[in-house]
């Protein structure tokens, strides 16, 4: 299983490199592309509409700005649809982008993490994986409980 990582433009990949990098950290192969849904729209229609036939078990795709991306693939594939709204040079401090993926009409859903929350991204896309890959799954219990150590080793040293 693969999921895609998909942006509007260059300038999101220091954003949704922290998808691309927890997917790699859980054993999981990634499709990465540039896919713009205003300057590329043929290609955003190539891919949307073939991704469940080219191996892709989930998109996540990241915008800046109006952020249509996301929406888009959406509305185009069958599969699970994570969207990362990215805060870009030309953003109202992130809302633009948070509110075009997080408003999406009835039947054209799109799960969507916080502004900047590619990594978040990367770990839904990971469950949902792991929901039908054991491997990846145990992957994904030791990560939680990494996460679940590190608090209480944080929580003993303030208690002393």
């Amino acid at each position: 299983m693969k999921v895609a990582v998909v942006m509007g433009s260059i300038s999101d990949m220091p954003v949704m490199q922290d998808a691309i990098d927890i997917l790699k950290e859980f054993g999981i192969e990634t499709h990465v592309d540039i896919v713009s849904a205003h300057r590329t729209p043929e290609k955003l229609v190539d891919f949307s509409s073939n991704a469940h036939n080219n191996g892709i078990s989930v998109i996540i795709a990241g915008a800046g700005g109006a952020a249509h991306l996301p929406g888009m693939v959406a509305s185009m594939s069958p599969l699970p649809v994570i969207g990362v709204p990215v805060k870009s040079s030309n953003s109202i401090d992130g809302w633009d982008s948070v509110l075009s993926i997080l408003q999406m009409p009835g039947g054209v859903p799109v799960a969507t993490v916080a502004l900047n929350g590619a990594k978040n991204a990367g770990i839904l896309a990971a469950q949902i994986v792991g929901s039908h890959d054991k491997a990846v799954l145990d992957k994904i219990i030791a990560y939680k409980q990494k996460l679940k150590e590190a608090v209480l080793k944080a929580a003993e040293g303030i208690q002393k």
